[in-house]
């Protein structure tokens, strides 16, 4: 048992989860909410989950999801981090400036999607 789970670990370590910007759209009126992850495998598992229980943060999200089921929705990666070109203690903030991008381009605000504007900060 002990030899499965360093090689699980070791594995993990060689082949990392891809690390990204994801959208989930709704096919039924077009919304979308894009995110990003440091694992987008496990952000799809997440927000599934969340949306199932009825406790995901987004309450618009959440409203359409119960409105018009699982099915309704899909689940998109947008682009990934590549990681082998940015030092590693870089990723979050070039995965924040990536999502940002998507943001910027897509604008899923309002009858569009289901983002919150990020308030700009005011000195």
């Amino acid at each position: 048992m002990l030899d499965k789970r360093k090689e699980l670990k070791l594995a993990y370590k060689l082949n990392p989860p891809p690390k990204g910007v994801y959208q989930i759209k709704n096919r039924i009126n077009g919304k979308i909410f894009i995110g990003s992850n440091m694992n987008l495998p496990g952000s799809r598992n997440s927000y599934r989950f969340q949306l199932n229980l009825k406790c995901h943060r987004n309450k618009a999200l959440q409203e359409d999801w119960d409105l018009y089921g699982a099915d309704a929705f899909t689940f998109d990666i947008l682009e990934t981090l590549k990681t082998e070109e940015i030092p590693k203690d870089d990723w979050r903030d070039a995965l924040s400036a990536l999502e940002d991008k998507w943001l910027n381009n897509l604008q899923p605000y309002g009858e569009r999607g289901y983002n919150k504007e990020k308030k700009s900060k005011e000195k």
